[in-house]
């Protein structure tokens, strides 16, 4: 794996349960032994009703399995995860009836904050996130925990090149919206109504040259504080939920 960590672990109760919900094909589930926690009970029972073998075993073996150190108790061993394709992407806003929504992550490399967007997104009706293959955090078990199960539903997409990427979603019709501090339109007076692509950039240097010439708009956060500016997946979150707003004409 690109960032040595294993993808096949979900691990956390909420993050179990979607991915059962989501149809995952789950080999394994193991669980802590001599819990009387009726949460863990009702996975449980469901993993069991699935045909999902459940091995029960102490929390120090959970601890060992664990990746993210917080696996509540329950870890899930999933068969490898698949990427998503742009098309599949398309299809989902397809299916809905929608203009697609994508969110691109322009190497966004702390997994906790590319799990937080990805939750996000998945919440807000986005209908697919796109990632490089390289500098990027992948789809580890940090981010489906930290995702709260929404990677087990949102598409996410897994690109050789950004900026190519955003040239194919531009020739598919799709505006592109670049979060960028420095941006002279103020997410307040920019219409993100339609077919579009918000661009989050990295967490330190932010949307890189390439990427920032795709974009047909970089788009501004307010700010009022003394601070400069959001970490990448607060700035997301505030984003996506704009276009949200937008698209609801709330």
């Amino acid at each position: 794996m690109d960032d040595g960590q294993r993808t096949d672990l979900i691990e956390g109760r909420n993050a179990v349960n979607e991915a059962m919900r989501a149809g995952r094909a789950i080999d394994k589930l193991f669980v802590s032994r001599g819990s009387n926690d009726p949460a863990l009970g009702r996975i449980i029972t469901r993993a069991k009703s699935l045909g999902i073998a459940v091995v029960t075993c102490d929390k120090r073996k959970l601890d060992e399995i664990s990746v993210t150190g917080s696996h509540q108790g329950v870890i899930a061993v999933a068969a490898v995860t698949h990427y998503a394709s742009i098309d599949d992407i398309f299809a989902r806003a397809a299916g809905r009836g929608e203009d697609p929504f994508v969110v691109v992550c322009d190497e966004i490399s702390d997994v906790h904050n590319l799990g937080a967007i990805i939750r996000s997104a998945e919440c807000a009706g986005a209908h697919g996130v796109i990632i490089p293959k390289r500098r990027s955090a992948g789809l580890t078990a940090v981010v489906d925990k930290t995702s709260a199960g929404a990677a087990e539903h949102l598409p996410v997409a897994r690109v050789a090149n950004i900026p190519a990427a955003l040239e194919e979603l531009k020739a598919r019709g799709l505006w592109v919206y670049g979060a960028a501090a420095e941006g002279t339109s103020s997410m307040w007076s920019t219409s993100l109504t339609g077919p579009i692509c918000l661009v989050i950039g990295s967490e330190g240097e932010g949307l890189g040259r390439l990427v920032r010439e795709k974009c047909d708009v970089l788009v501004s956060i307010p700010m009022r504080g003394e601070v400069s500016s959001l970490n990448a997946s607060a700035a997301a979150a505030v984003l996506i939920y704009e276009v949200l707003r937008q698209r609801t004409g709330a």
